[in-house]
């Protein structure tokens, strides 16, 4: 659920990143905050206990336009990905406008981007949400290893219902612009659905 801040005149909306543990979703962030002008941006805060991290920024782009008269202001949040911070993960998930899944890519990793698909979808619908009507796109990460299933394989696995799919490198940088640009126009669309 965006939220409206009247003083500024923004949409304020959550994206979050999920996937298992050490897929990239930590480094997409930081690709990103890297290269996003600072005057657009807030702070990267990295939320880190002994055991887990969750990263978070704020930033508002110049070219995706205004609705009804407000700018959109994203909001990005990474979850820890280890299943056992299931409970961090639910809190991350509240309020959330946009999912992007960061798949590991590399064959041995099938397992475990399936379980935390699965985990995805169980914490959505305890908060009320479905998966399948939120703006969701699923990106295979770390393509440039030498262990990497098939995409057809992956797309098999992970995405049946053919949302927006995209092949990334996140260490450098390939596909993370265009995950995230295809995450936000449909978070602004669905915007846009909600109150024209």
């Amino acid at each position: 659920m965006s939220f409206i801040n009247y003083m500024a005149r923004e949409i304020n909306c959550k994206i979050v990143y999920y996937g298992p543990g050490l897929c990239g979703k930590t480094t997409n962030l930081q690709y990103i905050y890297e290269r996003t002008n600072p005057s657009a941006k807030g702070k990267l805060i990295s939320l880190a206990t002994e055991t887990e991290r969750t990263l978070f920024f704020d930033f508002l782009p110049l070219s995706l336009g205004e609705i009804r008269g407000f700018k959109a202001r994203f909001q990005l949040y990474t979850v820890p990905g280890q299943v056992f911070y299931d409970a961090s993960r639910k809190l991350i998930l509240k309020g959330v406008d946009g999912v992007v899944y960061v798949a590991d890519s590399q064959i041995e990793r099938a397992e475990a981007n399936i379980e935390s698909l699965e985990n995805l979808k169980t914490n959505l619908n305890e908060q009320g949400y479905s998966l399948e009507k939120l703006p969701f796109v699923i990106q295979y990460n770390k393509r440039d290893l030498p262990n990497v299933a098939d995409v057809a394989e992956l797309r098999e696995l992970l995405n049946p219902t053919g949302v927006p799919e995209f092949e990334a490198v996140a260490r450098t940088g390939v596909g993370v612009f265009e995950t995230l640009k295809a995450v936000a126009k449909l978070v602004l669309t669905e915007l846009k659905k909600g109150g024209g």
